[in-house]
């Protein structure tokens, strides 16, 4: 299929926007409040009232599904389990639970990644009203410290750890827990420690013990811990309440009515230790009754092929991604006719969070969209994090723009308050988090006197002169910096300039120059650069980057930025790329993928130095000849 330029006037596949207008007032010199201009609807006391809802009316519904893990190592077909299914294995699970005396003081910890089991496990949790943590299973099988993973354990002391399997998982077993910590295993056995196995706890009889607990249970009972990616400081652990997930779930649905129209049907592989996979998007499907498949994809060289696969055969009816999924998606539709065909065929809205998504690439779906369907697929987007929920703003109309977030949610109240030059956002709500576990000075410092939690996210108007369009995205307070000169740099609105310009060889970058006279960056390159070099598959990283066609390509993009950069705060004067990927011991990359500035900029100081200092190889600057 050939490309095809969207056009102006091209119309939207119909979507309701639910939260279009709010009310704003003035507080006291600096700061404004602003809320939806409708009240929050009822909703439920826990979500495991919306499950058992779905359990009882349509029990035979799939609720979710995984493909089948062969031998080698690929997949096969699908295997279901229903809502009907998952309340049986929920109340066996929930009285294995019971049994061994668990609670918030001895919670469960789950350190693999998505699948049937950790479902089963968590949703017996949730039942029996103990709480669980899953882990970044990045913790336990690309970590070699362990660090984040003690600190975890440290922190929740738990009285119950799972694994999937031993093959993967038993190494960080062995180097963070002591025999008195009960370890689940789905696969395999450990050597020298006993285990127990996850069939054992679905085998369990359940009694009105578990129906009792489940009953007992309330709105302010935790449901779960999150914890936070980290960036200087070791993660903290977020409480999630029944209230705080019910609460965002309502508002959900009243933000985007679509949730409500039928039940979702989702294509997933955002990891459920983050709070856009486990809490928006399992959460969703619970409470609208909708049906998960489970993604074993993930957007990688190696693993996109796997989504791209689902994709062809699994039509969803929303589409949730980061924006470098959506990219390869995009890249892919060009090509492939099945996937145009099916993911397009019933989607009524794509969702994207996690980092900003770059022009071309929304370019490029509208464009494949127009010549497969006629009409385009909304882009819809937001603000939130893991102490909101996360859903907080959402985009007010189909007309988005990379960087705009829209309104808050009803029942959701924003306090702005200007900060040195810009507008932080904060929140408050029944969707706010009420603090982190056993962290009460942590606690402490991120409320504010009025109750809002200080996000630490920057915000402005799409349009000064019509605050219904809603907000947009001002980069992070604590990421901005000034120079030597006393000039702030906006370190986000920077960073996604530099992302667009450098599409598709450019995955992140990390701005420097704090206190000195000028703007460097820090570039991390994707794998697509290795087509520039013209150098063999067995060349380095390092070579790669070194080479001459890699180093003339970056110079013009460099080049081109400078051109349009209108003073010291928004040009790149130097830039160097990093052969060394992002280290996620040294908290540098998110679960999510996404890059953490302050840990770069801590762990590659010597870097940043050599590079203002023009010691660094290779530096790259836009006046260079």
């Amino acid at each position: 299929m050939s490309e095809t330029k969207p056009s102006s006037a091209a119309r939207y596949r119909p979507l309701k926007f639910g939260v279009t207008r709010v009310l704003l007032r003035d507080g006291k010199e600096g700061v404004r409040y602003l809320q939806a201009d409708q009240p929050l609807a009822d909703y439920a006391a826990r979500i495991t009232d919306r499950f058992l809802h779905w359990a009882q009316t349509t029990p035979e519904r799939s609720f979710l599904a995984r493909r089948v893990k062969n031998a080698d190592g690929s997949t096969g077909d699908w295997r279901h389990i229903s809502y009907g299914e998952a309340l049986v294995t929920a109340r066996a699970v929930g009285q294995a639970l019971l049994d061994r005396g668990l609670s918030a003081e001895r919670p469960v910890v789950i350190l693999s990644e998505n699948s049937l089991e950790h479902a089963q496990l968590a949703l017996g949790c949730l039942y029996a009203g103990i709480p669980y943590c899953p882990a970044s299973p990045a913790y336990s099988v690309v970590s070699v410290d362990y660090d984040k993973l003690r600190h975890i354990l440290e922190t929740l002391t738990p009285g119950l750890v799972f694994a999937s399997d031993a093959a993967r998982y038993g190494r960080a077993i062995q180097a963070t827990m002591g025999l008195d910590v009960e370890v689940v295993l789905h696969e395999g056995s450990l050597e020298g420690r006993p285990t127990t196995s996850f069939a054992s706890l679905l085998s369990t009889v359940p009694t009105p013990q578990v129906d009792a607990a489940m009953q007992a249970t309330g709105p302010d009972t935790i449901t779960k811990f999150l914890f936070t990616s980290g960036s200087t400081k070791l993660p903290k652990a977020v409480i999630n309440t029944h209230r705080m997930w019910c609460a965002n779930q309502q508002q959900m649905r009243q933000s985007m009515p679509v949730l409500a129209e039928e039940p979702p049907v989702l294509v997933d592989w955002l990891p459920w230790n983050h709070t856009f996979g486990g809490n928006h998007n399992v959460g969703l499907t619970i409470y609208n009754g909708g049906t998960l498949y489970i993604d074993d994809g993930k957007p990688t060289p190696a693993l996109m092929g796997e989504t791209l696969r689902n994709l062809r055969e699994i039509a969803p009816t929303v589409y949730f991604n980061v924006p470098t999924g959506f990219e390869a998606i995009a890249n892919a539709m060009k090509t492939d006719a099945q996937l145009r065909k099916t993911l397009l065929s019933r989607v009524k809205m794509f969702f994207y969070a996690g980092a900003a998504l770059a022009q071309p690439v929304w370019d490029s779906l509208h464009a494949t969209q127009e010549a497969e369907i006629g009409e385009r697929i909304v882009m819809g987007t937001g603000l939130g994090m893991t102490e909101s929920g996360p859903f907080a703003l959402y985009i007010t109309n189909p007309n988005v723009s990379s960087g705009d977030l829209g309104l808050p949610t009803a029942g959701l109240e924003l306090k702005l308050v200007d900060t040195d030059g810009k507008t932080e956002v904060r929140y408050r709500g029944p969707n706010i988090t009420p603090g982190y576990w056993r962290a009460p000075l942590e606690t402490a410092a991120h409320f504010d006197e009025e109750g809002f939690f200080c996000s630490g996210d920057a915000v402005q108007w799409i349009d000064e002169n019509d605050i219904h369009q809603g907000l947009k995205f001002d980069g992070r307070i604590a990421e901005d910096f000034k120079l030597a000169t006393g000039t702030f740099v906006n370190v986000g609105p920077l960073r996604a300039k530099i992302i667009a310009a450098g599409t598709p060889y450019i995955q992140d970058a990390v701005l420097t120059g704090i206190n000195l006279k000028e703007v460097g960056a820090m570039i991390f390159p994707t794998p697509a650069v290795r087509t520039l070099s013209g150098l063999g598959a067995g060349a380095s990283m390092a070579e790669v980057l070194e080479s001459a066609p890699v180093l003339a390509h970056f110079q013009s993009v460099f080049t081109e930025l400078a051109q349009h950069a209108t003073g010291s705060a928004n040009r790149i004067a130097r830039a160097i790329l990093l052969a060394e990927p992002p280290s996620i011991d040294k908290g540098e990359v998110t679960d999510k993928g996404s890059i953490n500035q302050r840990a770069v900029l801590k762990h590659r100081d010597t870097l940043v130095r050599a590079l203002h200092d023009d010691t660094a190889a290779h530096i790259l600057k836009p006046d260079a000849p």
